[in-house]
């Protein structure tokens, strides 16, 4: 009989659920897909390092590499675009959207590496790293 009563609950209470395709609204600071920007990336591969999940890959030959994602993979901790150094990286503050087969959400870029910009790189040794100009030793 505790059954009747709990139907008899619900259809008083009306429909408890959003009909497709609307969805709830995304919480505050809700992390989505991740979007990279090929014209930023340097390629130190630090995003693939700091992918717990192992949804980003990178591959290097020579002077080329490939940087891939993989939705399906991720789970949308954020780790990745935190470590990126360049900011290559950014995420969607909505729902990723809904996908039918693996990997059809998958992209992957072949880039040429860059080389570091002239200010990251290291002073040589007896110089001032402020003015490049050589410092007296006493």
């Amino acid at each position: 009989m505790k059954i009747f009563g709990l139907l008899w609950k619900n259809l008083r209470r009306g429909v408890a659920t959003l009909r497709f395709p609307a969805a709830p609204p995304m919480t505050a600071g809700f992390r989505g897909l991740v979007h990279f920007d090929p014209a930023r990336c340097t390629g130190c591969a630090m995003c693939r390092f700091r992918c717990t999940a192992r949804a980003i890959t990178f591959t290097a030959a020579g002077k080329q590499f490939t940087w891939a994602y993989d939705p399906g993979r991720c789970t949308f901790c954020g780790r990745c675009v935190d470590g990126c150094k360049d900011h290559a990286l950014t995420q969607d503050a909505e729902c990723p959207p809904i996908y039918l087969s693996a990997g059809s959400l998958r992209t992957s870029y072949t880039l040429q590496r860059k080389t570091p910009s002239p200010k990251s790189q290291p002073a040589p040794a007896g110089t001032s790293a402020q003015s490049g100009e050589p410092h007296e030793q006493h």
